[in-house]
């Protein structure tokens, strides 16, 4: 099985990053520390805001594999579906605030290789944790050839 890669939500500003010296844009220190903390504390007080969460994409020879983290959510408030190319995962969960109970929905859009077969797609929700199942089409998975001696 082979990981392919993690995808944190990046929450940005519109507000341009100050530089030092007073200079605009680029990509320096700065923004860097800003996305380390940023993703330390998505944890804590992003997921608790709604909005969205991260996704782990893996593969093996025979599929590709979207696994996401929705603690709280009841199975019947979590909808997946591919749209034009691109796997929607949507989920809400009820928490409780004070004296009332609010509902917080989640969101991602996730984009999927081409050689998924779309009418074999599947998903499981097991203790908090939701895995889309992607078999890859038969002329995309790998063939082994074998070669001859002359």
């Amino acid at each position: 099985m082979r990981f392919i890669q993690f995808t944190q939500p990046s929450a940005r500003s519109a507000a341009p990053a100050v530089r030092f010296g007073g200079r605009f844009g680029g990509a320096g220190i700065e923004n860097e520390i800003d996305w380390l903390f940023g993703t330390a504390l998505t944890g804590f007080a992003g997921t608790a805001r709604g909005g969205q969460f991260p996704v782990d994409l893996y593969e093996d020879k025979d599929n590709t594999y979207v696994r996401a983290e929705l603690p709280g959510a009841n199975r019947d408030a979590i909808n997946v579906e591919i749209v034009d190319g691109s796997l929607s995962i949507q989920a809400s969960r009820k928490e409780k605030s004070g004296e009332g109970e609010n509902t917080v929905s989640f969101s991602r859009l996730v984009s999927i290789p081409d050689e998924v077969q779309a009418d074999k797609v599947s998903a499981a929700y097991e203790n908090g944790i939701l895995t889309v199942t992607l078999p890859r089409k038969e002329e995309a998975k790998p063939k082994k050839i074998n070669v001859a001696v002359n």
